[in-house]
């Protein structure tokens, strides 16, 4: 399994405005159906350029608005004219690649870490 299929296992989503990943900011959230049926609550952490598309970064979170793990998957993203969202899976591992490292590069621009300092003390 490459490791855009680890982190891109579903397709189905629901888009929210009430998500908490534990960083004591509010986000919005999306409802995920992963290929096996699971269905997984995620804060949308950014949405953001790679390449030629945009796409989005995705936090599970428990029912308590907490960060499950330091696991995000990352989809294609797409706002539709209707205002709907949709998600489409990364299609190869260069795809992948060029994503993660726009991630990266989005993370180490923020200062990421301060979202998980709440959590580890």
């Amino acid at each position: 399994m490459s490791e855009h299929e680890k982190c891109c296992g579903g397709e189905h989503h629901e888009h929210n405005h009430d998500g908490d990943c534990g960083c004591g900011s509010e986000h919005d959230t999306i409802t995920l159906t992963l290929d096996d049926g699971t269905v997984v609550e995620c804060a949308v952490l950014s949405v953001f350029p790679a390449g030629d598309y945009d796409y989005v970064a995705l936090l599970p979170i428990t029912n308590d608005g907490e960060a499950e793990s330091d696991e995000v998957f990352l989809y294609r993203y797409a706002e539709l004219e209707d205002g709907e969202v949709e998600l489409e899976n990364i299609e190869n591992d260069e795809e992948y690649e060029i994503v993660a490292e726009a991630f990266d590069a989005l993370l180490d621009d923020e200062e990421y870490e301060e979202l998980f300092d709440d959590e580890e003390e």
